[in-house]
């Protein structure tokens, strides 16, 4: 009887998971599985518990990161989060209160990190933040 609830609630939340697209659910719901199968073999809920406790952390530690990053792949920054670490030219000087720096072609008013830092046109520097439409940039050391 204890191996129809372990099955009845692994299918229930492998169902749910449908829902969610987490993977959580989709793990627990296999230790539950595990669970009614165990429960099934031996009869013994407290094994059955801890048999289901284990898969389900298993699963949710080690199998679940692997998953999501299989089916949803790696996080690819866009728009302003893309030009983040990316370099640029100096166009005009560049200090606290603004500048130009050319990136990719197109010119972008900048401003320094620095409040005390004034970099020189031709100067490369790198994007450090994106803060409306001005990029906050630092100078390169080389």
């Amino acid at each position: 009887m204890a191996a129809l609830f372990w099955l009845i609630g692994g299918i229930a939340l492998i169902a749910a998971e449908m829902l969610s697209g987490d993977f959580f659910l989709l793990m627990v719901g296999v230790g539950a599985l595990a669970g009614a199968g165990t429960e099934v073999i031996f009869g013994n809920t407290l094994v059955s518990c801890a048999v289901f406790a284990l898969v389900s952390i298993g699963l949710v530690t080690f199998a679940r990161p692997w998953l999501k990053r299989r089916m949803h792949g790696e996080l690819v920054h866009t728009n302003a989060d893309a030009l983040i670490g990316r370099k640029a030219v100096a166009v005009s000087m560049v200090d606290a209160s603004g500048g130009q720096v050319r990136l990719d072609g197109d010119v972008w008013s900048a401003r320094a990190f620095d409040d005390k830092q004034a970099i020189e046109p031709g100067a490369k520097v790198t994007i450090v933040e994106i803060a409306g439409a001005t990029a906050v940039v630092l100078a390169d050391l080389d």
